[in-house]
């Protein structure tokens, strides 16, 4: 396993819509692993294949406190339902950044897991707020594109300020953000 580079935004590169995996094969197995290798170095809960410059529809997902209970989403399809509510959340693509954005409550997934095997969940809480965070990078989109302009141009001119200026590495979640 290895732990992959994290683009970070402004990087066009999170703009590039995901494309579907045909076969689950030895090498996406192997990118699960490394994605979540990845996560949980950073620290995150949540990690979408485009945010590590690979442009397949793959995402990886903890949730749990312990960090042993790893989910994984291939080609994954949701459905939200419920209310709309607003959480805080942050992005391990724009680090120090936690905004407020509206998401359904629950969603309905279909997915395949890392073996290849099809399956449905039905997600309220942390783990449907996390996996429409990650499909929303399998789409292009990047948290922030819900902020207003001068929000979103706040938080690129300092990611660029930070991230040009200096050997800088993805800096630690808080302890009380989503961060995925």
């Amino acid at each position: 396993m290895a732990i992959l580079d994290i683009l970070v935004y402004p990087d066009s590169r999170l703009r590039t819509r995901a494309e579907p995996v045909d076969r689950l094969d030895p090498s996406i197995v192997k990118l699960i692993d490394d994605m979540a290798e990845t996560m949980y170095a950073a620290p995150g809960i949540g990690l979408a294949a485009t945010q590590v410059n690979v442009h397949k529809r793959v995402v990886v997902i903890d949730i749990s406190e312990t960090k042993d209970q790893l989910q994984a989403f291939v080609n994954p399809v949701l459905v939200g339902s419920g209310d709309q509510i607003e959480t805080d959340e942050g992005c391990l693509s724009v680090p120090g950044a936690i905004v407020p954005v509206w998401r359904f409550s629950e969603v309905h997934v279909s997915a395949l897991d890392q073996s290849g095997q099809p399956f449905e969940i039905h997600a309220s809480g942390l783990l449907s707020i996390c996996i429409q965070h990650e499909v929303d990078h399998l789409d292009g989109k990047v948290f922030v594109d819900y902020l207003s302009q001068l929000k979103r141009d706040r938080i690129r001119k300092r990611l660029v300020r930070e991230f040009t200026s200096s050997e800088h590495s993805i800096p630690q979640k808080s302890e009380n953000s989503i961060a995925s």
